[in-house]
């Protein structure tokens, strides 16, 4: 095997972002692709949207057909590691297996946070993460007229608001005090709110489900913390994620709330990187460590790996973004907003298209928007220059954000 071959592990966004960068920069040695899922490597962010509202088959979500891969020379595996032996520099698979690396790319996701109530177990209780997981769910919409979801983040939104446009009763129930909470500013959240309250979803907040209720065999219902019983035939669950950072601790390098990188996105052994949602990585641009969960940070990290792998290094500096298809509305964010400490909306919430500047002592951080793509573009190149604009002229209705760029 040649000296300079790349393993990666994992065919999410990451994993397959690398593989074809590394093509793209040149790369000539053997890349070899694990994926442990019965399908070629696909888009995750339909998932919750437009393929769960029966738009597409599996096979528009693929990144690449069949043949890509054979015209690059990347060998898909349809395996799972289970060890590193990094004296050798070999991983193991399930199969009983190994293979050899020069490389190896960690790029091995996030899973789903799994519900710990009685009855959670039960057939009628699902999750969103994979496509066989919406591929089930949308047969389960069919058949079902009641859902409750748990958890009022991204993905349970969307979900909720693709189950209402076909025609389910539903309820979603969060612990906190406003839906996306983690993710937003309470202008955003409130909108969101508006909207999917007035579509006919009935948001719980400030409560937990406490047991799922069966009649032995089937959902019947949510008991929740306040005393209520929510009925439902289908419950589908959204309470985040953990990074799939075993597979590294087990073989000895370091993790914390990920698999922990540095800069330029490399673990503590020089021949092993991290990518995408189970990184922890070093952030110059923002002074910290941090682990992001997007397509555009895994996208990003792939190249930038890739870069490095084909001779070119360089410390990892990507502008984070994230969105969010909810209804008929779509919300997009630029920058980190969390430790904000003021807020200016700019544009029109009565119509539907408006953005919220996020401040952090006078500088802007971040901004989330609201059917407004001309503010989040405006966003991303300002924030990717390194540059702000004072609150007053984000306040300035006849303030020209283009200017600002110039």
């Amino acid at each position: 095997m040649a000296q300079g071959a790349v393993l990666i592990v994992g065919a999410g966004h990451a994993g397959f972002q690398l593989a074809a960068s590394l093509r793209q920069h040149g790369f000539g040695a053997p890349i070899r692709l694990i994926n442990d899922e019965a399908h070629l490597p696909y888009q995750r962010p339909p998932l919750s949207k437009a393929y769960l509202k029966g738009e597409g088959r599996p096979d528009s979500l693929m990144f690449r057909p069949d043949k890509f891969y054979r015209d690059q020379n990347v060998e898909l595996i349809g395996d799972r590691a289970v060890s590193i032996d990094r004296g050798a520099r070999r991983v193991l698979l399930a199969s009983g297996s190994s293979l050899e690396y020069g490389h190896l790319v960690l790029a091995t996701g996030a899973r789903n946070r799994l519900l710990d109530i009685p009855n959670a177990n039960l057939p009628d209780v699902r999750y969103l993460r994979m496509l066989d997981d919406s591929e089930a769910l949308r047969q389960r919409i069919a058949s079902s007229r009641h859902v409750v979801v748990i958890g009022a983040g991204f993905i349970g939104l969307e979900f909720a608001a693709t189950a209402r446009a076909k025609g389910l009763e539903v309820d979603v129930v969060e612990l906190g005090a406003r839906v996306m909470a983690r993710a937003v500013t309470a202008e955003i959240s409130d909108y969101f709110q508006d909207r999917h309250t007035a579509a006919g979803i009935r948001i719980h907040l400030g409560v937990q489900a406490t047991s799922i209720e069966s009649d032995g065999e089937n959902v019947t219902g949510v008991s929740l913390s306040d005393g209520q019983h929510v009925k439902a035939d289908l419950v589908v669950v959204g309470v985040g994620v953990l990074p799939n950072v075993e597979l590294a601790a087990e073989a000895g390098l370091p993790v914390a709330s990920g698999i922990i990188v540095n800069e330029q996105l490399l673990t503590s052994d020089p021949d092993i990187s991290a990518i995408g949602d189970c990184a922890l990585f070093a952030s110059p641009r923002f002074g910290g460590s941090l682990r992001l969960e997007s397509v555009q940070n895994a996208t990003d990290h792939a190249r930038c790996v890739a870069a490095r792998l084909a001779g070119n290094a360089k410390t990892y500096d990507g502008q984070p973004w994230f969105w969010s298809d909810q209804g008929d509305d779509k919300l997009q964010i630029a920058g980190l907003t969390t430790g904000y400490d003021r807020v200016i909306v700019r544009g029109d919430r009565a119509q539907r298209s408006f953005s919220a500047f996020c401040y952090k002592a006078g500088q802007l951080v971040g901004i989330e928007s609201v059917n407004r793509a001309s503010d989040h573009v405006f966003g991303r190149k300002l924030l990717g220059m390194n540059r702000s604009i004072e609150p007053e002229q984000a306040q300035d209705p006849s303030f020209d954000l283009k200017a600002a760029l110039a």
